[in-house]
């Protein structure tokens, strides 16, 4: 197992390569922040061509984990791991036990748990080797396992108080929901129990069937499910799909969702505000998987966990009020109070020593 750290010089990001072709494994952690605590976000196991496309995604994750954290007051830091999917067969076991040994290496500075494209079945076999990973089936009454579902309620709590904001109540409203994965049709499931009317989209087909087989829903293909007219618009797929060219062509009034880094730029948010689109920043909105995998590593009740989901709509309200007094776009808000919150921090974590050369973990 080859492992190599190196540094930005642009923001002090470190990157923590690692490779062990036995087993078909590569990828790279980045630890963006350990100012408030471990850094901790999810691994992200997906089919990147090329190295430069895996550590940009890996980046603004980290970045999107640290102002997450920060956000929903958790004693973590921001960190992201992607690992490129093999092209052909592969022993998956054998490859997350591989992983596990880079953070165990990394003695806890980085905390994994599932992301897009692992499984609470993965995290096992990381915890076959270290301790040092979450989102693992619950024992003792305590909170863990997967934490779409609490994703998923803290975005339909963030739904509820955007639409309210807005005079509007779920029962009767339209919401286009993009993206059908786990945490999409938990919160379909949610806002049809809600009496919200649903108009879905995703580009896995046999996910849109799943879903119009169990409650009724409006399809409507990918490209156009921003279009849709609706009282909201749910991202809730990969990440950068608020660009210059989506945002323009949005129907609804209101956009908060689960997917993470919906902003393509930095400016994308001032050009929602632009068109009198209210926007809920991502990170604020989606906090509750986090907050359940802290939960499982501070060792709160399932309970806990909920009560700590159900300050969301609360944080993003201070986000939305402050925007509004200050007439800077709710994003730009939401970064700078994350980034508050960090640089207060007293006591961070020392810095990772940098191997000086390849180890073997």
């Amino acid at each position: 197992m080859a492992l190599r750290i190196e540094q930005s010089g642009e923001d002090g990001q470190r990157f923590v390569w690692f490779e062990d072709p036995a087993c078909h494994l590569s990828g790279v952690i980045v630890i963006d922040s350990l100012a408030l605590g471990p850094a901790a976000g999810g691994c992200r196991f997906w089919h990147y061509d090329d190295p430069a496309g895996m550590l940009a995604d890996a980046r603004r994750l980290a970045r999107g984990m640290s102002y997450k954290n920060a956000m929903a007051d958790l004693p973590l830091g921001g960190g992201k791991s992607v690992i490129r999917r093999p092209a052909g067969p592969f022993d998956r076991d054998a490859l997350f036990r591989a992983f596990g040994q880079v953070l165990a290496a990394l003695k806890g500075d980085y905390l994994a748990a599932e992301d897009v494209g692992t499984t609470p079945r993965d995290m096992e076999s990381v915890r076959s080797v270290t301790p040092f990973v979450f989102g693992l089936p619950p024992s003792g009454g305590l909170a863990g396992g997967d934490p779409s579902p609490w994703t998923a309620l803290g975005v339909f709590l963030s739904i509820e108080h955007m639409l309210g904001r807005h005079g509007r109540a779920l029962a009767g409203s339209r919401i286009a929901v993009q993206g059908l994965g786990s945490v999409g049709a938990d919160l379909c499931r949610k806002l049809h129990g809600a009496g919200a009317a649903l108009v879905v989209a995703d580009v896995h087909a046999p996910a849109v069937a799943r879903l119009v087989a169990e409650l009724p829903a409006e399809v409507v293909a990918p490209d156009a499910i921003h279009r849709s007219p609706a009282d909201l618009f749910a991202p809730c797929a990969l990440g950068a799909g608020l660009n210059r060219e989506t945002i323009r062509e949005i129907q609804a009034p209101l956009v908060v969702g689960a997917a993470n880094n919906q902003l393509a730029a930095a400016t994308d948010g001032e050009l929602m505000q632009s068109r009198g689109i209210l926007y809920g920043p991502d990170y604020v909105a989606n906090a509750g998987g986090i907050i359940n995998v802290a939960g499982e590593y501070l060792g709160h009740h399932p309970d806990e966990v909920r009560r700590r989901v159900r300050l969301i709509p609360g944080r993003l309200a201070d986000v939305l009020d402050r925007a509004r007094a200050t007439g800077r776009s709710p994003a730009h808000v939401a970064d700078l109070m994350a980034r508050e919150r960090i640089d207060a921090a007293t006591s961070p974590r020392p810095a990772l020593q940098a191997f000086q050369t390849p180890v073997q973990a």
